[in-house]
Parts: structure tokens; sequence; C-alpha cells
């Protein structure tokens, strides 16, 4: 009896085991279908926006469309960069490289990744257009994450429970896939929430500096005057999403420039690009913006 229930209990071990060893395997199988699924429906997404991307108030191949909600906020960017996605890849696969890149956007003040127990994470000061101790900005921490990472699609990003004045969970997503021509599909988002303090402080933004300030999407409405362009949150989070956009398009237009000289080409690059959209994007002037920013990143540069 001993002996059978000891073959019983093998036998249990065995197709216990067993049926781990599918269970995993089918949560492989799942995964990787949902990587295809995913590289496939950015590539589809390539395909529909073709005629955007070859003419568009841009002047480069690039579609931006906007979002808003009773609390949320959404601007997305479909681009194609002439950059290898092997390139593209391993530039945003590394937190440190975020924080080279996001210091270039004209209202990051600080940017550091950490390590932590839980995972990367970018320690971020956000704060106004001219510099400002750091003491006077408002730090954003990012829990860094890489969702996927494929020979051919990725899909990494940025998130953070909460912001500035009212606001909450904060996220930049940056998924690619690679297409022919050796280049590469990007896919930005950028959104955030808000409370009611976060509605009232963006009314009050929009009733002041930003009264005038408008995005990039254009709209019937009154109330956008001869300018036919979208105006209100939609055109805040439009022109950050924008900002964002080239701030990684300059970064990897650096890449190929000796170390030494990255910094400056990342920075004139981002100005330049900027100012091609001058309506919604200019702050400042150039020299104001350079000084800037140059103090901005030695200052989060590790001590030694």
């Amino acid at each position: 009896m001993y002996k059978l229930f000891q073959n019983s209990r093998w036998v249990s071990m065995l197709l216990l085991a067993l049926a781990s060893l599918l269970c995993l395997g089918a949560a492989q199988a799942e995964g990787t279908r949902l990587e295809t699924d995913s590289a496939a429906s950015l590539r589809a997404q390539y395909v529909a926006l073709a005629p955007q991307l070859s003419s568009n108030q841009f002047k480069r191949p690039l579609y931006l469309q906007s979002l808003e909600s009773p609390s949320h906020l959404r601007g997305e960017i479909f681009a194609l960069v002439d950059y290898p996605f092997a390139t593209v890849n391993q530039a945003f696969n590394d937190p440190s490289h975020w924080c080279d890149m996001l210091i270039l956007h004209i209202n990051t003040k600080y940017c550091q990744a950490r390590a932590q127990p839980t995972g990367a994470m970018l320690a971020v000061s956000i704060g106004k257009k001219d510099y400002q101790p750091l003491g006077q900005a408002y730090r954003v921490d990012f829990a860094y994450r890489v969702a996927t990472s494929t020979p051919e699609y990725f899909d990494v990003g940025l998130s953070a429970k909460t912001g500035p004045l009212g606001t909450s969970d904060y996220r930049i997503r940056l998924d690619a896939v690679a297409v022919a021509g050796n280049k590469t599909f990007l896919h930005i988002t950028y959104s955030y929430a808000y409370n009611f303090a976060g509605r009232l402080a963006m009314q009050a933004y929009l009733a002041t500096t930003g009264r005038n300030k408008v995005g990039f999407s254009a709209t019937s409405s009154p109330a956008s005057g001869a300018s036919g362009l979208i105006g209100g949150v939609r055109g805040v989070v439009e022109r950050n999403t924008m900002r964002y956009y080239l701030a990684m398009d300059a970064y990897l237009g650096a890449l190929a420039t000796p170390p030494a000289q990255q910094l400056e080409k990342r920075l004139q690059s981002w100005f330049t690009s900027t100012e091609r959209y001058a309506r919604q994007l200019h702050e400042v002037d150039r020299a104001t913006y350079l000084a800037m920013k140059r103090r901005e990143y030695q200052r989060q540069q590790p001590t030694r």
C-alpha cells in the first residue's frame, strides 16, 4: 500500500510539473503573441497614416492628435525617423538616456536616474521657462519601465502617480517598430489626469500667460479666431507632446557626434526645431535657452 501511495504521489507530482510547464509555455506564447500583435498594430498605423505623414503642416513625416475628457488630457504623435531601429532601441532602453533627453525640454529643470528595489526611477524637477533653484521647482518621481523589447519592436515609458498643481497619473510612453528602408516608426503618448484644483490652475494659466497660445490641430471653433488652431487645454497638451518628440529627435540626431560635443548638438537642435513652430513653441531666445540648459545639465551631473 505504501509503495502504491508513493507511486501515486510521484504520478501526481509529475502531472503537476507537466501542467506547470504547459501553463508557462502558454503564458510565454501569449506574451509573444501580444508583442507580435503590438508590432503589427503599429505597422498598420504606419500604413494607415501614410497620407498624413507625407503631407502636413509640420513639413516632416509626423502626425499629431490630442484628446480631452472631463479629467484627462492626452497627446499622441506618430512619426517616421531616419534612424535604424537598433539605434532607437538602444537609445531609449536606458533610463539615464531619458534624462539626457528630458533635460532638453524647457520646463525640465533636473533629471536623475536612480536604481530602486522596485526598478529604475527618474527624479525629475519641473519648473518655469527660466533658470530657478531646485527648491522652487516641483519634483515628480517617474517609474521607468521596459514593457517590451524585441529586435523589431519596443515599448518603454515613464509613469508618476502625482504631479504639480492638482495633476496625477502622468505617463510618457514611447513604442516603436522597425519599418522598411532601415527606418523606425515612433508612437509617443503624453498624458495626465487633473482634479478640481488642477482645472482651476489650468483656467488661471489660460486666462493669463497662456491666453494667446495655441496648439497644432485645426479647429472650426469661433473662439480660435483667425488662427484656426486649437487652444485651451488641448493646445497645452499638444505643445508639450511636440516638445517631448523634438527632444527625442534631437537626442537621436546627436548620437553620431563625438561624446564631448553631443550635449551642445542636442541643445542647438532642440531649439532650432522648436523655432520652426515658433507660433506654438517659442518662449525665450536661443542665447537664454542655451545658457539655462548648460547650467541645468551641469547641475544634474553626479558629484565626485
